[in-house]
């Protein structure tokens, strides 16, 4: 066996990981790009991709049930689940495949098919986990110069779950299903929780979504998590708030006891039991201890978000396993400015970040763009609002999607606009383009100078804006009510 010597080791080939070899590639030929598990990202594999698969026909079917206020006899939408999967599963690896294309594009040389374990904060001690017969498997120590850590995360499963035995899955295991079950309760309100609970509940399946404190796919802004709360109640079983809850098996089914939101006692069984309570860093398989690294609460090391660098100055971190932000834009984000500065060391190149996004595709879409609610409050910042509900905006109703609630944030003195939550019909684009005009520094008024075509859903965001300037005190704008449409049109 031997010990294979290089200016940058990456440890995970995901999203992060990929885009930190991309970089360092552009300085380097002596690199170990370290993977231990199958090619192809959280994102294509278990995350993003496979998750829409699922709510596109979901979505698809919901929509019938609004034909007959169109006037249209509905007479459809009878759920094929092993057509719906078969689909889900191909799709997905579709997209695996694009991945495993791009991984095949690198040079083979510097792929090492392993597990990594630190021994010391330059060397790497590595498990055999590809083929016996790949010339890499010889290798069994790395020693590199700079190291950049992109090992992703897992769900994280808690204790309280395991009576559920074979009947406990993951997200991950969802997409794997070659036909939908008849129930499932969901526990976890956050993005995964809320995405598949829903998806599956339109799909026909029998579902209940656990949640803790009322916490609903992560919004802060209490109005508009409220908002987002009465009407996921208002479409499937939900008990935002379960407490006292115990987990037992009966047969083949899930038993959940529990007290619901109003304070009964309630029981059910289920055919499986969908943890969707969170994610947990992969570090911890690293032995991280033996690296030196200073650790965070959660055994992350700590690092400087703005050139990724640990407390080794040599090591560097991106993407799901530093835990700070879980989204595949920013682990590339991650992985690139990591690479770039394990490359060009002791040259470290800080950038400032994108501004936050964050979309969780339930519908209606909750979403997020700049600060939120919290981070506002927590910092003391001195900030208005401005507000729209969706049940009166014009286009929206024309739709009979007109369900939700905006709310956006200025800052009083400046004009600035901070950040904004939302929970309404195609708010992915509305928090794209709040997004772009945070980043770009933009105050309410220059915003509101900005076209806005009619009738749209967007002439909501400008209603939000015209009366967050009237709360930061720059004046009235024009109107806030269209004669032909009504108010937020």
């Amino acid at each position: 066996m031997t010990t294979r010597k290089v200016d940058v080791a990456i440890i995970g080939a995901g999203s992060a990981g990929m885009s930190a070899y991309r970089e360092v590639r552009k300085f380097t030929d002596s690199i170990a790009l370290i993977e231990g598990g199958s090619f192809g990202t959280t994102c294509a594999r278990v995350g993003c991709m496979p998750s829409k698969l699922l709510i596109a026909p979901a979505d698809a079917r919901h929509r019938m049930q609004a034909l007959p206020e169109f006037g249209i006899s509905a007479g459809a939408g009878e759920v094929d689940g092993v057509a719906v999967m078969r689909r889900v599963r191909a799709e997905r690896d579709r997209f695996v495949g694009f991945v495993i294309d791009a991984v095949g594009g690198f040079d083979q040389r510097h792929i090492l098919r392993a597990h990594a374990e630190f021994e010391d904060a330059h060397a790497l001690r590595l498990t055999l986990s590809g083929n016996a017969d790949d010339p890499s498997s010889e290798v069994d120590h790395v020693e590199a110069a700079r190291i950049v850590i992109a090992t992703g995360s897992r769900p994280r499963i808690p204790e309280q779950f395991e009576p559920a035995g074979d009947r406990l899955i993951v997200n991950d295991d969802v997409f794997d299903w070659h036909d939908l079950p008849a129930s499932i309760a969901v526990f976890g309100a956050g993005v995964i929780g809320i995405e598949l609970g829903q998806a599956l509940h339109r799909l026909g399946v029998r579902v209940h979504l656990f949640g803790r404190g009322g916490a609903v796919a992560g919004l802060s802004d209490p109005e508009v998590r409220d908002c987002a709360a009465r009407t996921i109640r208002a479409e499937m079983s939900a008990s935002l708030d379960a407490r006292d809850v115990r987990i037992s098996r009966a047969g083949d089914e899930v038993v959940v006891d529990y007290i619901d939101d109003a304070g009964n006692q309630a029981s059910e069984r289920f055919e499986y039991l969908l943890a969707a309570t969170g994610r947990v860093s992969n570090v911890d398989r690293l032995a991280i201890g033996r690296s030196g690294l200073k650790l965070g609460p959660r055994g992350v090391p700590l690092f400087d978000p703005l050139t990724m660098q640990t407390s080794a100055n040599h090591i560097f971190i991106a993407g799901d396993s530093a835990a700070d932000r879980p989204i595949l834009h920013e682990a590339v984000d991650e992985g690139h400015l990591a690479g770039h500065n394990a490359a060009r060391f002791p040259e470290v190149f800080r950038h400032t970040r994108r501004t936050p996004l964050g979309i969780t595709f339930c519908d209606p879409q909750a979403a997020f763009a700049g600060q939120r609610y919290e981070t506002l409050i927590e910092g003391k910042i001195d900030f208005a609002i401005g507000e729209v509900s969706f049940e009166d905006q014009g286009r929206s109703r024309v739709m009979l999607v007109n369900r939700g609630l905006l709310r956006i944030y200025g800052e009083k003195g400046t004009g600035l606009i901070l950040g904004a939550e939302m929970f309404g019909p195609d708010n992915e684009h509305i928090a794209h383009l709040l997004a772009w005009v945070i980043q770009l520094r933009k105050t309410v008024g220059e915003v509101l100078e900005l076209p806005y075509y009619h009738p749209v859903i967007e002439e909501g965001l400008r209603t939000a804006l015209r009366r967050l300037n009237e709360a930061l005190g720059m004046g009235p704008h024009p109107p806030l009510r269209c004669i032909d449409c009504g108010p937020g049109a």
